[in-house]
């Protein structure tokens, strides 16, 4: 990263629109004049990117992708869909998503309201993934949530579920639309039209460090029925009036 970021650098661009946390990590080390719009990322600033959300301060700004407080959310909609659930695990990859505690931390202080135990459940390849499943399945009434990132394994992590009749629960539309039984995260897409617009202000003189960094405010739900319907589980009437998207 840090070498393709000297490469970008090179080129002497009049802006760098990033996407992710990793990506965006490595440009700033490089530069602090260039102006870099991150579309989407966690938590600028405890990665050290900006000074605070209202006020970044220096060369970068942008849209933040997902809230730690969905985590409160995302258990809530599990347990509605699967009220037997009672120990849920968080996956998660600490190699690629080193912000994993912005996550993690509101996940276990949201737990003891659902009456769930909160479980952590790192992985860093396709053989301890395996083993994640497995061990969550081992004993009855499991469930799963996967920390958003991780969109690379999503064929595995949903077959997986599946194979495990594991409920589980996704942050983004990819994973339903994969076999997953819920995604519930904001609509990715209308970050990046928000990107645009801050692209073509700062093309116009505005300073990176002037424009705030947006929380998204635009959310989706699908849900895939025809997983539902494999893990015996009903959903609520509530889930088919407010899902964007069902999946039969």
């Amino acid at each position: 990263m840090q070498r393709f970021a000297r490469e970008l650098i090179a080129l002497q661009p009049d802006i760098i629109l990033t996407q992710n946390t990793p990506n965006t990590a490595a440009l700033p080390q490089q530069t602090r004049t260039v102006p870099i719009v991150l579309t989407p990322g966690t938590d600028p600033v405890g990665g050290g990117f900006v000074a605070s959300l209202t006020r970044p301060g220096g060369n970068v700004t942008g849209f933040i992708n997902l809230e730690a407080s969905l985590s409160s959310k995302w258990l809530e909609l599990l347990r509605q869909i699967a009220p037997r659930v009672n120990r849920v695990a968080f996956l998660f990859n600490p190699a690629t998503a080193s912000y994993f505690e912005y996550y993690l931390s509101p996940f276990k202080a949201a737990a003891a309201p659902f009456g769930v135990e909160p479980i952590a459940a790192p992985f860093h390849n396709a053989l301890e993934l395996v083993s994640v499943f497995a061990a969550q399945a081992r004993d009855p009434n499991g469930g799963l949530i996967a920390m958003p990132f991780q969109t690379a394994h999503r064929a595995e992590i949903t077959s997986l579920a599946a194979r495990h009749r594991l409920p589980a629960v996704y942050a983004f539309r990819l994973f339903a639309e994969a076999g997953g039984l819920l995604s519930y995260g904001n609509d990715r897409s209308d970050n990046y039209r928000g990107s645009a617009d801050y692209v073509d202000r700062v093309l116009r003189g505005a300073k990176p460090g002037d424009l705030p960094v947006q929380f998204p405010t635009k959310f989706e739900m699908v849900l895939n029925l025809k997983t539902a319907n494999a893990l015996g589980l009903t959903a609520p009437p509530t889930f088919l009036a407010l899902a964007n998207k069902v999946i039969e």
